[in-house]
């Protein structure tokens, strides 16, 4: 094993042949601590101390005076706690002691960032030029600071950013970004839950442009909203899909049945749903009906379908359509279904009202018999409801189905607690195409960013289609003890999203005016997967499952050929192994964006683009410019397309497809 001090030489003489234009990283001790999570939640990749542009230097690495030009040149260093590295940057260990358990970060002084465990360490005397990112709450002490230097920069915190990386420092990442850091990639397929409630007067396309250019891809939004026609809601509906779609954005109608609206609960209270003692299932927000009610449903459906009709949607999400509580039958307060319509059904099958379960009648075997009736309730309902949907897809064959259930295979309890069985579910895929989305229950928000690669194991021999399952993260105050933040944020937060996107072919989050404003610019670069990229050459080679974005300004060659995906500042490359170069000359047509799964892109000699896709949805093309002739399939077609100051939106087809832009 090369020594501490061969490695610091050989990581100093990397300045006099320049740095690698990719930012990896290395750490110049043995043991690297939490900082590989850290760094590979916002997509940086290890590399060898001599390449490497990102260095870490823990406690008690030695100095050696090579490094100042080294960071000058580009490098970015970060110092964890007390060390003559340290030292000769200024960050100088005093004699006192302090215990840090709590801190202030100046991104968002108001967030309460506790640590579970108080720690001691020296007090610190910083730099004059740092900039303090985080201090001690009660001392004002600081205990993350940075400068930059040069082209470089120097980032120091006082200890160990914790075993798992996020336990300690929530905003790590976010202080190397302001020291000049940018990751290297960046993704555009993230999915977000809108509710109209809390956007109603925002200025709608800033909005579409801030969420894209935090990689979300599709809005959906809380439809149970417009359920009825309303001229001022429609309106502002209609304006919010213009202003998604003239960024690349999908929008989805998500609807949370059995709530319909506030509208059909008030007019029908005879088809209110019930619980256990017998009072109408007013539960937190969601107003439950018993759609298990032959006339119920009808007029249910009906409204769906006329709401649906009413809106340019991209696709239907079909929401947590399943019964309460997370307390299961111990909580009859909020235990459903106890309608008359579920109760005489049951009855006239087992003999016994299950009310009575609530009362005299105490056998597990008698429980056991409701809570798999129930589970089956909710499957019939579900296949029901996708049928529904189907036959409106008939009409609108460009729609995307998705399907969120809550996870029922790492948290077993959810199939007797509120009927939730994906085991069930999932072969209903062989009959309807839709989109899996497993909704991580409430129950496991305090397990940490490794359980996503868990659940997609336990998934993986249920699902007929492995490519149409999909992950919900829930970004909100969680109830369990955790630390350092009640709600994910930072670094907790991207390593959920980066694992999660690992896992899973797509991630959704609830909900996007829950995600904190520091984590925005962050986001793309969490859900990006590279499983490779290095220098070859003058060549960046990339290769990612799903395709990704590179920072890139002007013409480029990927795999020797000009390539026209591309807009000011993102180079949009497809999925698998690509080499990137400088070469060429700008395209006269480039597709500066694409929501769909780009498969290939090509400059057509006159001048135009072409490309070939996938999407479950249609798909949104924007242009840099208006297009003379579009052919998709080899057929001249005039698909519609919406103008804005930045190029132009052309729809596209739901499925796989050439297109010829001319």
């Amino acid at each position: 094993m090369r020594s501490l001090a061969s490695l610091l030489l050989a990581a100093c003489a990397a300045a006099a042949a320049g740095e690698s234009p990719y930012p990896g990283f290395a750490s110049l001790n043995a043991d690297p601590g939490a900082w590989p999570h850290i760094l590979s939640s916002a997509g940086f990749h290890p590399q060898p101390a001599s390449l490497a542009r990102i260095l870490i230097a823990r406690d008690g690495t030695p100095a050696a005076p090579e490094w100042k030009e080294r960071v000058r040149r580009g490098a970015v260093l970060i110092l964890e706690g007390s060390s003559p590295l340290a030292q000769m940057f200024g960050f100088q260990a005093e004699a006192g002691k302090l215990r840090v358990g709590r801190l202030v970060d100046a991104r968002r002084p108001q967030l309460e960032i506790v640590w579970e465990k108080a720690v001691e360490a020296p007090r610190f005397e910083v730099s004059g030029q740092a900039r303090v990112f985080a201090r001690e709450r009660w001392s004002g002490a600081p205990v993350m600071a940075g400068f930059q230097e040069g082209a470089g920069a120097v980032l120091w915190v006082a200890v160990s950013p914790g075993e798992r990386g996020y336990e300690r420092f929530p905003y790590v990442l976010q202080a190397l970004a302001d020291l000049g850091l940018r990751p290297p990639f960046r993704s555009a397929r993230l999915w977000a839950f809108f509710d109209y409630a809390y956007r109603t007067r925002v200025d709608l396309d800033y909005f579409a442009a801030r969420w894209r250019a935090s990689g979300i891809a599709a809005l959906h939004v809380a439809a149970w909203h417009f359920h009825e026609p309303d001229a001022g809601r429609d309106a502002y509906l209609k304006r919010l899909l213009e202003a998604c779609h003239r960024k690349g954005i999908l929008v989805y109608a998500w609807l949370e049945l059995p709530h319909v609206s506030e509208r059909f609960w008030n007019d029908h209270p005879e088809w209110r749903e019930q619980t256990a003692l017998l009072q109408d299932a007013h539960l937190d927000w969601r107003k439950l009906m018993n759609l298990l009610n032959r006339d119920c449903f009808r007029a249910a459906a009906a409204g769906v379908k006329q709401m649906i009709q009413r809106f340019d949607w991209d696709g239907i999400n079909l929401a947590e359509l399943y019964f309460e509580s997370l307390e299961g039958a111990a909580g009859p307060a909020r235990f459903t279904p106890m309608n008359s319509d579920v109760r005489e059904g049951f009855r006239s099958l087992r003999g016994f009202d299950p009310l009575e379960l609530f009362g005299a009648r105490k056998d597990p075997e008698s429980l056991r018999a409701f809570l798999d009736y129930r589970a089956d309730l909710a499957r019939r309902m579900q296949e029901e409801w996708l049928r529904e949907l189907d036959g409106i897809r008939r009409q609108r064959p460009d729609l995307e189905l998705v399907l969120t259930h809550v996870d029922d295979r790492f948290d077993t309890r959810m199939r007797d607690l509120i009927g939730a069985d994906a085991a069930r579910v999932l072969p209903l895929l062989d009959r309807h195409d839709f989109t899996f989305l497993i909704e991580d229950p409430a129950t496991l928000w305090d397990l940490g960013p490794q359980r996503y690669p868990e659940i997609a194991r336990r998934y993986q021999p249920i699902a007929p289609r492995a490519e149409k399952l999909a992950i919900d993260i829930n970004v909100v105050e969680r109830y369990q003890d955790v630390y350092p933040t009640r709600q994910q944020t930072g670094t907790e937060l991207f390593q959920l999203v980066h694992l999660a996107s690992r896992s899973f072919p797509r991630v959704a989050l609830y909900f996007e005016n829950s995600i904190l404003k520091p984590d925005l610019p962050l986001l793309p670069a969490a859900a990006a997967v590279v499983n490779r990229a290095e220098m070859v050459g003058d060549k960046l080679v990339v290769e990612s499952p799903y395709g990704v974005g590179i920072p890139w300004t002007g013409p480029a060659l990927v795999d020797g050929l000009p390539w026209p995906a591309a807009d000011d500042s993102t180079l949009w490359l497809p999925a698998g192994t690509h080499a990137v170069q400088p070469g060429g000359v700008t395209p006269p047509l480039r597709l500066l964006d694409f929501n769909g799964s780009l498969k290939t892109a090509r400059v057509l000699a006159g001048g135009g683009v072409e490309f070939t896709y996938q999407s479950s949805s249609r798909a949104l093309a924007v242009l840099d410019r208006a297009p003379r002739r579009v052919e998709i399939d080899g057929e001249q077609a005039e698909p519609r397309s919406l103008v804005s100051r930045n190029g132009v939106t052309v729809y596209l087809p739901r499925g796989s497809h050439l297109v010829a832009v001319h």
